[in-house]
């Protein structure tokens, strides 16, 4: 899946028309219940709807007004149970593109015996070991138990660049559906078919285990609230119209009721979590839960794992160290020779800095050996004529050019002891039995990082990065990154206790990492971010998973977690405010027969009560309709601190919320009374 995937629009009949089927669907009193302000609305619509058939059985001239009354209660339930609906289809539009990755897989299975039998891959099972050699599909999640390849995992990540999974360490994990570019390698299944990350995924963006955040259980309840209120509120004016003399149909006191709950925000917060969730899936984020989306708004810390977040996974070729008598240029131009046939990414970066740095040319020549790059010989190289060029880990050149360690030249052992002590890899480079020279490998951070950080620290987020290298290299590659603190030799306990730590002090962390010795820390951190590259562990630890594997994808994370919850707050101060609108339209409607004053409150010159509830209701259920596209897309969210925000969401949404209902309720009115609809 790409980044760059296209995002279905709403407007998509792909998307409409699937979601106008769910919204009757929804209607379910089981399924609405979770909802009590739409569950009260669709129960007050039933009850019209009854008065209505009486009324039409009896011939009653109430019949056409109490009809259309029960038409647009119905109206606002389905708008609501659309909106979710519509959500949940964009959800489901992700995880189709998901499943296209998904294809009818063969597994070569090795039994005990050594015996490899071919069979599908659904009918493998958690323990069973199968081959993969160089263009075969992985059939299964698991882990790398022998051998060192590459591996393209873009149907996964939308990365076109490959990745090395070996055995054992943090790059051991591969994932069902990915192809193995070269070599070969021994895969233990550890997720039987059906449960594998792709297929989790899939669950994931559908939506089947999505439940309620904290927050929105909280609005829930004061949604709740609110309308138990305005039920008494109801009974009350009842109460009062009889005392007062003035008659009050049920289905009169039944738009009241619906008019004056907050059905906006009631009908639109599933929409909006759920749109929450979609808008990572477009970020090529996977969330578990709407809690950590929602968690994610608030994040104060964020730690980060050093190598394969910060720094590339693998160590990139930096320096060329050569020999005494031998020119850098020699040294590079052999380097890049030895390196052709190595297809690991530390082999490629030689032969970028080789032609980069040191202007060596793509030699056009045909070699006549090509020693390929493999985790057991630790070797590539080639032989062209009678040179003899190898690359690879210091042990193995020397070995093979037949120089024992004290012999090599004192300059050759100082720049490996150098480059060593400064948390380098050296690589050695010969020619037969000449040592040329060393190349400096090294963790690179990758390239925008440091900007990245500063757009985090200019949102309040303080960056931390955990390492187990030792301190001077720990504090060279945070200077590097442009991270606000370090914690230098760390192991699994030690990350969790800082989590900890500053969780006591009220803080909310948030934690990148990849590898298993980062799973604690993920799971406990208040937002797991795992990358996807690394390892099972470390992604089932996490509450989140960046198929991108970009550790300061927690910007776009944590701007969707504020879009979130400024969304619900705005939503929630919009639909509170347009109630006053609706007083207006209604109460003067109701008593201006008994209590003609009231009538200097109908500053909306609304043409006749009738008309001015109906008109109520309409706007009520159409707004729902007008809103769904705010509630999908987010609240445009912009730096700014918490006093601000409030000001800018009390001016747009609640005046907007308080003018444009009068507008609205107004226009209906002029409609309803041309049309002649009541």
């Amino acid at each position: 899946m790409s980044k760059d995937h296209h995002a279905p629009g709403l407007l998509d009949p792909a998307i409409l028309l699937p979601a106008a089927r769910d919204a009757f669907v929804k209607l379910d009193p089981r399924q609405l219940v979770r909802n009590p302000v739409i569950f009260v609305t669709e129960a007050v619509a039933a009850v019209v709807t009854v008065l209505f058939l009486r009324d039409l059985f009896t011939g009653s001239a109430q019949a056409g007004f109490s009809g259309q009354i029960a038409a647009w209660l119905w109206f606002t339930v389905l708008f609501a149970t659309f909106a979710e609906a519509v959500a949940e289809g964009r959800g489901r539009a992700q995880a189709d593109s998901l499943k296209r990755t998904k294809s009818e897989l063969v597994a070569r299975r090795r039994s005990a015996s050594g015996a490899v039998e071919t069979i599908p891959a659904t009918s493998l099972a958690i323990g069973d070991v199968v081959l993969v050699a160089a263009g075969e599909l992985i059939p299964g999640d698991g882990e790398v138990i022998e051998g060192v390849a590459s591996v393209n995992e873009s149907a996964i990540t939308g990365e076109s660049a490959p990745v090395i999974r070996e055995s054992g360490g943090d790059r051991s994990a591969v994932t069902g559906g990915t192809q193995v570019l070269s070599d070969e390698i021994t895969v233990k299944i550890t997720v039987a078919p059906g449960s594998s990350f792709v297929d989790r995924m899939i669950a994931l963006i559908e939506g089947a285990q999505r439940q309620k955040t904290p927050n929105e259980i909280a609005l829930s309840i004061l949604l709740s609230g609110l309308t138990l209120i305005f039920l008494f509120v109801c009974v009350a004016i009842w109460g009062l119209a009889g005392y007062s003399g003035t008659i009050l149909t049920v289905t009169v006191l039944a738009a009241l009721l619906v008019t004056l709950i907050p059905t906006t925000i009631g009908g639109l917060l599933s929409a909006i979590g759920i749109a929450g969730m979609d808008r990572l899936v477009r970020f090529n984020v996977i969330a578990t839960s709407g809690r950590a989306v929602e968690a994610a708004g608030d994040v104060d810390t964020l730690l980060l794992d050093k190598t394969g977040t910060i720094t590339f996974g693998n160590r990139m070729a930096s320096d060329f160290l050569p020999a005494p008598g031998v020119s850098p240029s020699e040294l590079a131009e052999a380097a890049l020779l030895a390196s052709l046939s190595d297809e690991t990414p530390e082999g490629r970066s030689i032969v970028a800095l080789a032609m980069g740095e040191f202007s060596v040319a793509m030699p056009q020549v045909r070699f006549d050996a090509v020693i390929e790059f493999t985790a057991e010989t630790r070797l590539s190289g080639v032989d062209l004529g009678d040179r003899r060029l190898r690359k690879g880990a210091v042990d193995a050149v020397l070995r093979f050019a037949g120089v024992q360690e004290g012999d090599a030249p004192a300059e050759f052992r100082r720049a490996v002891e150098t480059i060593a002590r400064s948390g380098g890899t050296p690589l050695a480079v010969a020619d037969g039995s000449r040592l040329l020279g060393v190349i400096h490998l090294k963790d690179i951070v990758k390239p925008g990082i440091k900007e990245r950080f500063a757009a985090l620290r200019a949102m309040g987020i303080r960056t931390v990065m955990v390492t187990g290298d030792n301190p001077v290299t720990a504090a060279a590659i945070a200077s590097e990154a442009g991270v606000d603190d370090f914690l230098a030799q760390a192991t699994p306990e030690d990350k969790l206790a800082y989590i900890r730590r500053e969780q006591q002090g009220g803080r909310l962390i948030a934690m990148c990492g990849d590898g298993t010795n980062d799973a604690p820390a993920l799971a406990q951190a208040d937002v797991g971010v795992a990358m996807q590259t690394g390892t099972q562990a470390a992604r089932e630890a996490a509450n989140m998973v960046d198929l991108d594997s970009s550790p300061t994808k927690l910007i776009e994370i944590v701007e969707i977690g504020k879009q979130l919850l400024m969304t619900r707050g705005s939503l929630t101060t919009f639909s509170i405010a347009n109630d006053v609108a609706k007083y207006f339209a209604i109460i003067p409607a109701l008593f201006v027969a008994t209590y003609p004053a009231l009538d200097a409150l109908n500053i909306m010159q609304l043409a006749s009560p009738q008309s001015a509830i109906l008109s109520a209701v309409i706007f009520n259920a159409l707004i729902i309709v007008a809103l769904i596209p705010l509630a999908l897309r987010g609240v445009a969210y912009r730096p700014a601190g918490a006093a601000a925000l409030l000001r800018r969401n009390l001016l747009v949404y609640g005046l907007g919320g308080l003018v444009l209902p009068f507008a609205g309720i107004k226009a209906i009115d002029l409609a309803v009374s041309a049309l002649n609809l009541v």
